[in-house]
């Protein structure tokens, strides 16, 4: 039921104001032995780029991020595996449906519990409308929701940035190949 709830929220939404919702992932903190919660909306992430000026990525970041709407990161570090809610991840994959959301990249491994999902939401025009990262192990469970208009080129300018790992050229044009 709550399942059908989100799926028919997200779907009375405009395309354009989508957000997806992170529903009780915040609770978890208090649960896990390390956590990161980042939290940045339009008027957040336009005053982080004000400090934003030291070096050629810094600038490259700041132009990507004048197009952001927002900046969610979730990840928590548990003790002992089973300490989240499998239905709580499966509520965010549930709002990711096509035909805004796309799925490309889908991992899953019986043997370690790892699953691993990327998905991204088309901004018309060759341009990236949004990007969710879900990684889910045991002890473990990341989510990364960055939403607003991102070339795909310069994604990796915003590594480095808001918890975001820093993923450097060259190496992307490896693991590509």
């Amino acid at each position: 039921m709550r399942i059908a709830t989100i799926l028919l929220a997200a779907a009375t939404l405009p395309l354009g104001a989508q957000e997806i919702k992170l529903p009780n992932l915040d609770a978890l903190a208090g649960k896990a032995t390390e956590s990161v919660v980042v939290t940045l909306d339009k008027t957040m992430l336009q005053f982080a780029s004000k400090f934003l000026d030291k070096d050629e990525h810094d600038a490259e970041a700041k132009k990507l991020i004048a197009g952001l709407n927002s900046i969610y990161v979730r990840s928590f570090t548990f003790a002992h595996d089973g300490e989240y809610n499998a239905a709580d991840v499966e509520a965010v994959r549930a709002q990711l449906q096509a035909p805004t959301w796309g799925r490309i990249v889908g991992v899953r491994s019986q043997q370690s519990g790892d699953n691993v999902d990327v998905y991204f939401k088309d901004g018309g025009n060759g341009q990236l409308g949004g990007i969710v990262v879900i990684a889910a192990e045991p002890r473990e469970l990341t989510i990364v929701n960055i939403i607003g208009t991102l070339d795909p080129e310069k994604l990796v300018d915003l590594g480095g940035e808001f918890g975001i790992p820093r993923l450097e050229r060259s190496q992307t044009r490896r693991e590509a190949r």
